[in-house]
């Protein structure tokens, strides 16, 4: 801080220099004291609201916060007497083993009638081995043109990909349903199954699986399109490292997804085309806004956080009594449903 100036030294002009420069300093200090007041009032608002959870935002499961637990130990269940695992209702094989001698005196009971007196099964898998037919396509010179000719391959067995149609099924179900990346999907076939396989190869069975796909994805587009009623959600996916957009399309049984860069209202023209449905469902976000032809409603689950998040604030415009009357929290679920 500078030292205070010697008043009795100042001309009376000076005086008025150094007063006005300080009325100018302690308005504008004053200024500042009141954004900062203005600032700390908000912050403390924001500290006062409730705190966002699956329950109230669209903040996910995976966030929200998981109580501890009391430290006790469940009871155990009690087990219940003759319980044992089912037969298999078909068994490959039987084995009916009959007795040759008595288990007290060893008497020989060869020749005595015997009836099932306990069943059981022993379940095993067999040994993985990958199947493998060598195709080998003989030919010579023919003796009438002199021309070399060359055997026909057998339906089902053409040169190409060596790999199968199950072993294919079998990688996309564990790459997609299962999400096993692509080094652990070759070193899961690898160890199990004794088949080499590269992630390179890995990548191409996939792609080669797309047309499929994607006329069995044209089909259920084609179901959605025909209906009167659309529904529609997107959230974040990360694709490389960029922040993609997940789209899905559905109604009743059927759903198509789009995995997009944009989550803008292009996305939703391009699954739509010329079609507009009669009733939309969606939450409030504009790109899913304004296609319908009849009505939009918006979606229930994210209307109801809604009302519960402005409950538990306190929002005593849209929710007066809800602080201290459990019926009336009630009520607004109950109208926000129908």
């Amino acid at each position: 801080m500078a030292p205070a100036p010697d008043l009795s030294s100042l001309s009376s002009s000076e005086k008025d220099a150094l007063i006005t420069a300080l009325l100018a300093r302690i308005e504008a200090l004053a200024a500042r004291v009141t954004a900062l007041e203005a600032e700390n009032a908000a912050l403390r608002e924001r500290l006062n609201r409730p705190p966002k959870t699956p329950y109230n935002s669209s903040t996910p499961p995976s966030q929200g916060h998981k109580a501890s637990g009391d430290g006790k130990a469940k009871p155990k269940a009690k087990t219940h007497a003759g319980a044992h695992r089912p037969l298999h209702p078909k068994p490959t094989r039987r084995c009916d083993v009959l007795a040759e001698r008595c288990g007290h005196c060893q008497a020989d009971v060869s020749a005595v009638p015997q009836a099932p007196i306990h069943a059981y099964d022993r379940i095993e898998i067999p040994e993985i081995a990958p199947d493998v037919t060598r195709v080998t396509l003989h030919g010579g010179v023919c003796p009438c043109c002199a021309r070399r000719f060359k055997a026909a391959a057998p339906a089902g067995l053409e040169p190409g990909s060596p790999f199968g149609a199950n072993l294919r099924a079998f990688v996309l179900y564990l790459r997609f349903v299962q999400a096993i990346p692509f080094e652990r999907l070759a070193r899961l076939l690898s160890d199990l199954l004794g088949l080499e396989i590269s992630e390179g190869a890995l990548a191409n069975m996939l792609r080669e699986s797309c047309g499929a796909f994607a006329r069995q994805t044209e089909l259920i587009r084609a179901r959605l399109l025909s209906g009167s009623i659309l529904q529609s959600d997107e959230t974040s996916a990360r694709v490389g490292k960029k922040t993609w957009w997940t789209w899905v399309f559905h109604d009743a049984d059927s759903a198509c997804f789009r995995i997009r860069p944009s989550r803008g209202k292009a996305v939703v023209s391009e699954f739509l085309g010329e079609f507009r449905p009669e009733f939309w469902v969606s939450d409030r976000f504009g790109a899913q806004m304004g296609w319908a032809t009849t009505g939009h409603q918006a979606c229930l689950a994210h209307l109801l956080r809604d009302v519960q998040y402005a409950i538990e604030a306190g929002d005593l415009a849209f929710a007066p009594y809800a602080s201290g009357e459990g019926r009336m929290r009630r009520g607004l679920v109950i109208s926000v449903g129908r």
